[in-house]
């Protein structure tokens, strides 16, 4: 897909991400590679350094294959992608999962796809 700047893709990126396991899978990589990279630049271990790309993508990606059944974002849009990961990360961490879920529903229910698997079920708050 095509987009003309990140507010038009950040829909779309939540989409990618519609059932809550893959978003949590997201968050516990992430959070996990960011402990050991920070542990890693605590003890000057360099090698730590890797921990969060290896981590957070080693988890991230077979979730959408998955869980998903879709291909990650990154593989088109990689900076958007990075970003709308930290953002949806700090949402999570405030709470807002639900609101995640209703973007997700949104953008699938108007952009359907033949041989796409159907929008999960919504259960807004």
């Amino acid at each position: 897909m095509t987009f003309t700047s990140y507010e038009e893709f950040w829909p779309y990126y939540v989409a990618q991400h519609s059932r809550a396991a893959t978003r949590w899978i997201h968050l516990c990589g992430t959070l996990t590679g960011f402990a050991l990279t920070a542990y890693g630049v605590a003890r000057g271990r360099k090698r730590f350094l890797a921990a969060l790309p290896l981590i957070g993508y080693g988890t991230a990606w077979p979730a959408h294959f998955l869980i998903e059944g879709n291909n990650p974002a990154t593989f088109g849009h990689p900076a958007w992608s990075l970003r709308g990961d930290a953002r949806m990360i700090r949402m999570m961490l405030a709470g807002r999962d639900a609101e995640l879920a209703g973007i997700a529903h949104k953008w699938l229910a108007e952009n359907p796809c033949r041989g796409c698997p159907p929008v999960p079920d919504f259960q807004g708050t």
